[in-house]
């Protein structure tokens, strides 16, 4: 088979989060499985800095709005690892300093730079190569369904093409003014509440999952939690109607890019084996965060995270006198809303020594508290499928999370009597249940051996794409079987 990506990140080129990595290597495990796999995103200023040199694939494509037509060129990023990539050119959209916005909210033209996205997508690949499925992205992406079931629906080149919408998070929608249906030349017999309206705003992301053939998420839990109120961010009756159409399938990890044994940020190699690097690790960490001297019984637990309501911060600072009551020392790395910022910069100005924080996001300091942190915190008010956890117990750091989304699917508790486990769940965002769980924890690392092995059994887990990539293929050849 033939499958286009359309995503509005890929690493290395532009990253803000976990669909960065998902974008950049999922597509080539799905390109060694036989397929070819094609790649588009957008041309930002962040990809322009690291490749300056345009080579045209196509150099202008029309794209018609309401009152007036923009021009998007593609760009030939060349084959990487079976894959080809693709960037869709458009200066006037793309060439800007933030990929969603700034401090001050998001841009207020993402409809307009999006829908051109995903219509020069459908444009380009009509010249460069019509796939037997495409698959969508979260909200960004999500219009390309809605074209290609409206305003492609007669085109003799796209018509029978199958789309597959995957749902990173179902919080981000990608919601605009009801006028965004005539702007971008939709008709409007697309608005209804059983199509793309929603609370009577044009819901991007809505509209890919209606109109889509396959819908995806990213771990079996969140497919399940997003068709709740709870958890659903206003569409749970949307993917409860797309239930027979929807997977959850866990995402992987690059263990090229996340290895301890090979890991060049880290300041000392290890593996489960021979574990002795591991501790020169939580020098160099506690070094890096300006830490006084800690003692090797105080465990130090990180927290490597976007500085949002979702990643429960404000649970973090609930919880914060409890936890220091245990003999710990607490370093946060991360960046994001402005409130939650300066939460971490109080808890950190009133418990100095003892909560160390670096309001940035570095990748080499990431590295550095997953391979130099005892545990990892991650007290997420839901996490879709979150990759933070995979990592962490790739360097044996041992999580400690809510039982929410993938981060149940993934973490198992710790049984000191049969010795199985890879870390510890609190299940109630509540910040008495995440201290206990912290507890919990803390004990074990008093236990030398007993510790060991839970790091151990972490190390071992393999949450490569190995299994997921195939899981994949088989939902294309469903959304392709569907349209034959």
């Amino acid at each position: 088979m033939h499958i286009v990506f359309a995503a509005s990140e890929c690493a290395p080129w532009a990253k803000t989060g976990g669909l960065a990595e998902v974008i950049g290597s999922l597509p080539r495990e799905i390109a060694a499985l036989g397929h070819k796999v094609t790649v588009y995103v957008p041309y930002y200023r962040q990809v322009r800095e690291q490749m300056p040199e345009k080579k045209y694939a196509i150099r202008s494509i029309t794209i018609p709005f309401e009152y007036y037509s923009r021009f998007a060129a593609i760009l030939d990023g060349g084959v990487h690892d079976g894959v080809q990539v693709y960037f869709v050119h458009s200066p006037e959209l793309f060439d800007r300093e933030f990929l969603y916005g700034t401090a001050a909210g998001p841009y207020p033209d993402n409809w307009e730079r999006f829908a051109l996205y995903c219509r020069a997508v459908l444009e380009a690949s009509k010249e460069l190569g019509a796939p037997d499925v495409f698959h969508a992205h979260d909200w960004q992406a999500a219009l390309l369904p809605v074209y290609l079931r409206t305003l492609y629906d007669f085109d003799p080149v796209l018509r029978n093409r199958a789309v597959v919408q995957t749902v990173h998070n179902a919080a981000h929608q990608g919601r605009f003014p009801a006028e965004t249906v005539a702007k971008l030349l939709f008709p409007w017999d697309i608005f209804t509440m059983e199509k793309v309206e929603f609370y009577n705003d044009f819901n991007f992301l809505k509209g890919g999952v209606v109109y889509s053939d396959q819908v995806t998420t990213v771990s079996r839990r969140y497919a399940e939690e997003i068709q709740t109120p709870e958890y659903g961010a206003g569409l749970d009756g949307v993917f409860r109607h797309r239930a027979p159409e929807l997977t959850g399938i866990l995402n992987g990890v690059d263990y090229r890019q996340w290895n301890p044994a090979k890991d060049g940020n880290i300041a000392a190699h290890y593996t489960p084996e021979n574990l002795e690097g591991k501790a020169v690790c939580r020098k160099d960490l506690l070094h890096a965060f300006g830490a006084g001297a800690v003692s090797e019984s105080t465990a130090v637990l990180g927290m490597v995270t976007r500085m949002t309501t979702q990643k429960g911060i404000d649970l973090l600072a609930q919880t914060m006198d409890a936890l220091l009551r245990e003999d710990v020392v607490l370093t946060i790395l991360g960046s994001g809303e402005e409130y939650y910022e300066n939460l971490a910069r109080e808890m950190a100005q009133r418990h100095a020594g003892r909560v160390l924080v670096r309001i940035l996001y570095d990748e080499t300091l990431a590295h550095k508290v997953k391979a130099g942190a005892d545990m990892l915190l991650m007290p997420s008010r839901y996490e879709p499928c979150g990759l933070t956890q995979f990592h962490a117990m790739k360097y044996g750091t041992v999580p400690v999370v809510h039982g929410t989304g993938g981060l149940d699917d993934t973490v198992e508790e710790w049984n000191g009597e049969a010795r199985t486990g890879t870390g510890f769940k609190f299940h109630g965002f509540d910040p008495e249940n995440f201290a206990g769980a912290v507890r919990r924890a803390v004990a074990v690392f008093r236990n030398k051996d007993a510790w060991t092995a839970v790091m151990r059994n972490a190390m071992g887990k393999d949450f490569s794409w190995g299994k997921s990539a195939p899981e994949y293929v088989e939902v294309y050849e469903r959304a392709a079987r569907g349209r034959l």
